[in-house]
């Protein structure tokens, strides 16, 4: 057994001095609030001896985080990244479970091939991974053949597809994919995006008009974010609305819960959607899809974490390599600073307690994909992690994923990961 002593205890649902013991099947045995900073008594039948103990030192102790939206770019990226190198940068991030997206190469359309790379995840023995698949057969935009083999069983491994880095173009066949997974239980992740004003998006940016850009490609997210939503109410599929980044789309998600009646509708925002904008220095030309947004849709994400209309924090975790980004690849290497931007951003900058911080990032997401984690309670997962407050610099040099390419290099953060445990066992220690 394990006792993690003298910790301050966050979860979505306390916050409080004590102490944490893990049993040796890797689960909590005793979550205890304590007054003082010594090793509390146990009961314990091969006395406590038998006790690994951990001092916290007065660090934080929470669950470990969950992400909804992860790119390890397995198979066939392995330049940009894979999974064992993903996997590390999760744990260094502090996270105990993500979700796969499926644009690799070949496309992941397949059960068998999704149920693979989760094993393999499994093997490193560092996390849990789902692994999505596409909405349409190889991102053809019209097969939806494959979608036949889910069903109520399989959605307990493949809780999600996506169509993620694309939207399909078609309503008449999103519509029929939402039709077969409303039937089969599983969650249908959307990257909103209406395909048809991505080229004169394109056009904008290499002329350097981000700004222009920027307004055309907001159209594009909230023309079929009030599609997709609309979608979902009429075929009763549970929907999620993926790096949700502008205020207008926020705002058809607030509506569509407000109205929903069959089918389950959340969002997810990111921590450089609501911690940068493109109107800060220098972070007009930085590329990422969606882009930063305006400030004032970065507020409109805060808002929304504040009134419950963003369901979870996601780091749409997207490594690409030197080369890739300097010819003009889209997305930033995320998972090893979400924790302190989200710290230094909403609770740093007074907007959240940690307690949401933990809800927005572990609680909900664990009870969004049917994990047995995300809280501090007798009997769940003992994926942890202890995190302080304190402030250090950005060195993408020293990020274990293979993608070092983020805008807030050099950038002082708040909120450190120094210890992640999986199962009850140490994966990273800083």
């Amino acid at each position: 057994m394990t006792l993690i002593y003298n910790a301050r205890l966050v979860d979505a649902g306390k916050d409080m001095h004590g102490a944490l013991l893990v049993a040796d099947d890797g689960t909590i045995a005793a979550v205890m609030e304590t007054t003082g900073d010594g090793v509390p008594e146990l009961d314990c039948a091969d006395g406590m001896d038998a006790v690994e103990l951990i001092d916290a030192k007065n660090g934080i102790l929470m669950p470990s985080f969950i992400d909804m939206h992860v790119h390890f770019r397995y198979p066939g990226q392995s330049a940009k990244e894979d999974l064992i190198s993903g996997s590390k940068a999760a744990v260094h991030g502090g996270y105990g479970a993500v979700v796969l997206m499926p644009n690799t190469s070949p496309v992941v359309s397949d059960a068998d091939l999704a149920l693979d790379i989760e094993r393999k995840v499994a093997d490193t023995g560092l996390l849990r991974a789902f692994q999505t698949m596409s909405i349409t057969k190889g991102f053809s935009g019209n097969d939806i053949s494959h979608l036949d083999a889910l069903n109520a069983d399989m959605a307990k491994n493949i809780p999600v597809i996506s169509e993620d880095g694309k939207d399909v173009a078609s309503p008449e066949v999103m519509k029929a994919a939402m039709a077969k997974c409303a039937a089969a239980g599983v969650m249908v992740s959307c990257h909103c995006e209406e395909p048809s004003l991505v080229p004169e998006a394109k056009r904008l940016r290499e002329a350097r008009d981000f700004a222009g850009a920027e307004r055309v490609l907001a159209k594009a997210e909230d023309d079929c974010t009030l599609r997709n939503l609309q979608i979902a109410a009429e075929t009763g599929c549970n929907i999620h609305i993926a790096h949700c980044s502008t205020a207008k789309s926020l705002e058809y998600v607030r509506e569509a819960k407000a109205a929903a009646k069959g089918n389950r509708v959340t969002c997810e925002v990111t921590p450089h959607h609501f911690g940068l904008s493109y109107e800060m220095p220098g972070m007009d030309s930085e590329l990422v899809n969606p882009p930063l947004r305006s400030e004032a849709d970065r507020k409109a994400c805060i808002e929304a974490i504040l009134d419950g209309t963003a369901d979870v924090i996601s780091t749409d975790h997207a490594p690409h390599t030197t080369e890739d980004k300097a010819g003009g690849a889209c997305g930033f290497t995320g998972i090893e600073t979400a924790f302190a931007t989200s710290y230094t951003t909403l609770v740093d900058g007074g907007y959240i307690s940690m307690s949401k911080l933990s809800e927005l990032m572990s609680a909900k997401p664990a009870e969004l994909l049917g994990l047995n984690c995300g809280k501090l309670e007798t009997g769940r997962e003992a994926n942890l992690v202890l995190v302080d407050e304190q402030e250090w610099t950005v060195d993408s040099a020293l990020f274990a994923s293979k993608g070092k390419y983020t805008p807030l290099q050099g950038k002082t953060v708040k909120g450190r990961v120094l210890q992640t445990w999986f199962k009850g066992k140490t994966v990273y220690k800083a």
